[in-house]
């Protein structure tokens, strides 16, 4: 039982797929199936339930993953601290985040201030983002939505309002206080089931009782805009996307829901090793928001 097979369990753990762990650990598909192999024989008992070409971490699996992340995970902080005992100004900090248009204005700013530090980016969904952070891969996540799992913890950046988008010259354009009503049957453009703005969605519309048509669903939270300034239909987006793009083409609607607003937080996992780069984006990103709230009051 060596590192290599103990990161690659973790891997197909995480995915559940011999072969989207093996393009994420660049070796081959037959490779990561023989160290599961292995690593089952040597332990005596399987670690995955299998049927046909999918495979289940079963209860024999999970307990392991557990004792396997916190090991790596020791071992990784380790790593990072003897970096940090190096000294200098420099240093990694990887981030998560649900879509990397919120990413554009903080990093702008951080690497400013921070030029010594490398900032490494990943897009993944909540469910992604929290085992990212359980295993160490990445540093934060900015989420718009409580992240699941122990040792997990969060800092809120941004309380902002969450408006209905329309393209230029809809009925509902510039109007106030919308009710929910008034969007029964509407094209409706949204991310797929998981993130955020769908979670939103689901639950005012539910309560409404009201049943927009969705025309579009897909994981480029960051196309939304464009789609809705191409009059492909009208969706649910935060009041920051004003500032992203859509002038002329893209009008913008208040709904009477109290609650229509979303909160962004920075998740980290806290038992994680906080490097000096890590700190220092930290700290930046509070502050970053902070005055980005303050300009808008």
């Amino acid at each position: 039982m060596d590192l290599l097979s103990l990161r690659c369990f973790q891997v197909v753990a995480r995915h559940e797929h011999i072969s989207r762990a093996a393009a994420e650990l660049h070796v081959a598909q037959p490779s990561v199936s023989r160290t599961i192999a292995r690593l089952e024989a040597e332990l005596g008992v399987p670690l995955f339930d299998r049927r046909g070409r999918r495979i289940r971490l079963n209860q024999h699996g999970a307990a392991f993953l557990r004792r396997v992340d916190r090991a790596l995970g020791e071992l990784e902080d380790g790593r990072r601290e003897l970096a940090d005992a190096a000294g200098g100004e420099g240093g990694t900090v990887t981030v998560a985040a649900e879509t990397l248009l919120t990413l554009a204005g903080l990093l702008a700013g951080f690497r400013a201030a921070h030029p010594g530090v490398e900032v490494r980016l990943y897009q993944a969904t909540a469910d992604a983002m929290a085992d990212r952070l359980r295993t160490r891969e990445v540093d934060f996540g900015l989420v718009s939505q409580p992240l699941a799992g122990p040792a997990l913890t969060s800092v809120e950046l941004l309380r902002e309002d969450v408006l209905l988008a329309v393209p230029a010259g809809h009925r509902l354009a510039g109007k106030e206080g919308v009710d929910l009503a008034a969007l029964d049957g509407e094209p409706f453009i949204t991310p797929s089931p998981g993130h955020w703005q769908r979670i939103l969605a689901d639950r005012l519309f539910a309560r409404a009782g009201v049943r927009p048509a969705i025309v579009c669903e897909g994981n480029e939270p960051g196309a939304i805009l464009d789609l809705v300034g191409a009059g492909l239909g009208v969706a649910l987006l935060p009041a920051m996307a004003r500032d992203t793009g859509g002038r002329g083409t893209v009008a913008w609607a208040r709904l009477a829901a109290p609650d229509c607003h979303r909160v962004l937080w920075l998740a980290r996992h806290e038992d994680a090793y906080p490097t000096a780069a890590s700190r220092r984006f930290g700290d930046f990103a509070v502050e970053h928001f902070a005055a980005a709230c303050r300009s808008r009051t």
